[in-house]
């Protein structure tokens, strides 16, 4: 490479590097630097090192958060790849009618997250709602997402996949088509079963797309914030808080923005340990064999 081109790609590369660092290592150092500080509207930032996460990690309420954010983000992770992946072969097999299914099973997608909400609120109303009155019907009591934690927790997770399902699915679908139908006619020929073919030919294939669906879901979803918000708003007393929730009380309602930037962090650093257990596994699923 010559040095003209090399000073060519620097300055086709350079604008692009300049805004990624405006736009997302600027703001990160400016927040953990507000995480070493003590500040509020009016106050000046009183430097007090890591006081602000001893504080947060001493708080009774992190912990319900941080408990709820696993379980709700367990449930919908590996639920969500659990029907991704049966949609991906079940639409792979060759169903009839195929582009009308995808885009039913593709619209939720195009669904913002407020109206989401509010549809289902009024389906699930406890008194009135149209799903509560189908599971009075068949003898099933309705789910009180507003009074009861575990079912406001629950009615999150359930609208959380539905909300984000067609992430997981086009991306486990997309895996699945890209597999030669060659190899499931050897396997065929071989005399393999349906579920030997799908345990040692799809799912081996299929694997660094579930690893990638689960990175990104883990990841969003320990970022989940409307939902629950939205729905519940953190309540009853605060049980169903997930920790965006907690940020989000934290800076707005209770003016600690040193306390709010620690949570930050800390909802950051668990995302990266996350996301190092998958990018190892994946490194290893789609390098370490070659």
């Amino acid at each position: 490479m010559t040095t003209r081109t090399l000073l060519s790609a620097i300055a086709l590369v350079t604008p692009v590097q300049l805004m990624i660092g405006g736009i997302i290592f600027l703001p990160a150092i400016y927040v953990f630097w507000l995480s070493l500080n003590q500040s509020s509207f009016g106050q000046a930032a009183t430097f007090v090192g890591l006081a602000n996460y001893a504080k947060v990690l001493a708080d009774p309420y992190f912990w319900k958060a941080l408990l709820n954010t696993v379980i709700v983000v367990a449930i919908v992770v590996h639920v969500e790849l659990l029907i991704g992946l049966g949609m991906a072969l079940f639409f792979a097999s060759g169903v009839p009618m195929r582009a009308l299914l995808l885009a039913i099973v593709l619209a939720p997608y195009a669904v913002s997250e407020v109206s989401a909400v509010v549809m289902w609120r009024y389906l699930f109303e406890p008194d009135a709602g149209m799903m509560s009155r189908l599971l009075a019907t068949i003898g099933l009591p309705p789910i009180e997402w507003a009074v009861n934690p575990s079912h406001g927790l629950a009615m999150v997770s359930l609208l959380s996949i539905w909300l984000h399902l067609p992430f997981s699915f086009i991306i486990l679908y997309a895996a699945r088509l890209s597999i030669p139908g060659d190899l499931y006619e050897a396997a065929s020929i071989d005399g393999a079963s349906a579920w030997t073919s799908f345990r040692r030919v799809t799912l081996p294939l299929l694997m660094p797309a579930l690893l990638i669906a689960a990175l990104f879901r883990y990841i969003f979803a320990f970022r989940l914030f409307s939902e629950v918000w939205l729905m519940t708003g953190g309540g009853p007393a605060r049980s169903t808080e997930v920790m965006a929730v907690y940020l989000y009380l934290e800076a707005f309602r209770y003016n600690a923005f040193g306390s709010a930037a620690a949570t930050g962090w800390l909802l950051v650093l668990a995302s990266l340990l996350l996301a190092l257990f998958y990018l190892r596994r994946l490194y290893r699923e789609m390098f370490a064999r070659a």
